[in-house]
C-alpha cells in the first residue's frame, strides 16, 4: 500500500514544497536588504517547511539518535541525499557549511550561500585558498560560535556504499581544532528517489572525536562514525 501511495503523495509534496519554497526564496531575496539575523531566520523558514511537507505529504519522520553539542564544533555527516542538505537548517543552530566552490559560482546562489555562511571549498588551488577559506571558518565558529559542517565523502553517495574520505577532510579537522561530532544518516532508502516512501529517517550521533588525533586516526573514527547506519 506504501509504494501504491508513493506517485500521489510524491507529487503532492513537489507541489506543495517547490511551490512554497518560491514564495520563501522571494522572501529570502527581501531579507538580503535587511540583516544577516532576518536573512538567517528567513532561510530556517524554508527547512522547517520541508520537515512539515516531509511529515504530512510523504509520511516520513525524522528522528535524532544522541545529541549534539552546542556551540562551534565540527560537524561531520552522512550524505545520501537531498535532505539532509536542506535539513542542516533544521537540525543545526545556524550551521557554516563548507560547500563546493562551483556552488559559489551560481548567479545570486552564491551570494545568498555567502551571507548565510557558506564556506567556499576551493580544492587544488593554493595556499591562498585555503587561507582564505579557513579565515571564513574561524570567523564563523569563533566570532559567531557557529557548528561548521563538512560531508567528509564529498558528495552523495549511495545508501550501502563507504567510498573514502575526501583528503581535504584532515588538513580541516588540524586548522580548526575543533571536536568533530560524527553523524550518521540512513535517507538514502526513503528519500533519494523519485517516488519517496514514507517511514523514518534517523540521524546518529556515533561519537564526539576530539581535536588533535594523528590523521589516520581521525579519519578512520570519522569514516566508521559516519556509516553507523549504512546497512544495504
Amino acid at each position: 500500500m506504501a509504494r501504491l501511495l508513493a506517485l500521489p503523495r510524491s507529487l503532492a509534496f513537489y507541489i506543495a514544497f517547490y511551490g512554497g519554497s518560491v514564495l520563501i526564496v522571494l522572501a529570502c531575496l527581501v531579507a538580503l536588504l535587511g540583516s544577516k539575523e532576518a536573512f538567517r531566520w528567513t532561510v530556517d523558514r524554508w527547512a522547517r517547511w520541508h520537515r512539515l511537507c516531509m511529515r504530512w505529504l510523504l509520511g516520513q519522520k525524522v528522528r535524532l539518535e544522541g545529541e549534539i553539542p552546542e556551540g562551534p564544533v565540527f560537524v561531520a555527516i552522512k550524505h545520501e541525499s537531498f535532505f539532509e542538505a536542506i535539513d542542516l537548517a533544521r537540525l543545526l543552530n545556524r550551521p557554516g557549511v563548507f560547500a563546493k566552490a562551483e556552488l559559489m559560482r551560481i548567479p545570486l546562489w552564491g551570494l545568498v550561500g555567502d551571507r548565510y555562511g557558506l564556506v567556499e571549498v576551493q580544492r587544488d588551488q593554493g595556499a591562498k585558498a585555503l587561507r582564505h577559506m579557513m579565515a571564513a571558518a574561524r570567523r564563523l565558529s569563533g566570532e559567531e560560535g557557529r557548528p561548521l559542517v563538512i560531508f567528509p565523502e564529498g558528495t552523495r553517495v549511495p545508501h550501502g556504499t563507504a567510498p573514502g574520505l575526501q583528503s581535504g577532510f584532515a588538513g580541516i579537522y588540524k586548522l580548526l581544532g575543533l571536536p568533530v561530532v560524527a553523524i550518521a544518516v540512513d535517507s538514502g532508502p526513503l528519500y533519494h528517489r523519485w517516488w519517496k516512501l514514507p517511514g523514518t529517517i534517523t540521524y546518529k550521533v556515533v561519537e564526539v572525536i576530539p581535536p588533535g588525533l594523528p590523521r589516520e586516526e581521525a579519519e578512520a573514527r570519522v569514516h566508521a562514525a559516519i556509516n553507523a547506519l549504512n546497512t544495504p
